[in-house]
C-alpha cells in the first residue's frame, strides 16, 4: 500500500469534510461516529465537490443535487447518483492521517 500524509488529526473537525488533494485525486476527509473516512472528492452524478457537503449518519451529501454517499462503501443512498464513489483505506500515525488513494475499498455491484 501507498499511503500518503493528508493532514493533522487534529485539523479534522467531528463531521465536517476537509478536502486535500493526494498524488492528485480529490479526496474528502471526514471525521465521524469516532473515525476517520477518505472518499473521492468528485460527486459520481455531477462533477462537483463532495467536501462542500453535509455530513450526517455516516454519508456525505452532494450539495448540488442531494445525493448521498456512505464514507464506508461509497454506495449512493439515493438518486440521482446511482454509481459509488472511490473509498480509500485511512491510517493514523502519530497524530497526522494518511490515506492510500492507489487502493480504491468500493465494489461496483
Amino acid at each position: 500500500m501507498a499511503f500518503v500524509r493528508a493532514c493533522d488529526l487534529s485539523e479534522l473537525e467531528s463531521d465536517t469534510p476537509k478536502r486535500v488533494e493526494l498524488d492528485g485525486t480529490p479526496v474528502s476527509v471526514v471525521r465521524t461516529e469516532g473515525e476517520v473516512f477518505a472518499i473521492n472528492d468528485i460527486c459520481s452524478h455531477a462533477n462537483v465537490s463532495l467536501s462542500e457537503g453535509e455530513v450526517e449518519d455516516c454519508q456525505i451529501e452532494c450539495w448540488l443535487h442531494g445525493s448521498a454517499f456512505d464514507l464506508r462503501t461509497g454506495k449512493p443512498s439515493g438518486l440521482p447518483a446511482t454509481r459509488p464513489v472511490p473509498v480509500y483505506p485511512v491510517q493514523i500515525e502519530g497524530g497526522s492521517v494518511h490515506v492510500d488513494v492507489t487502493a480504491s475499498l468500493t465494489q461496483e455491484s
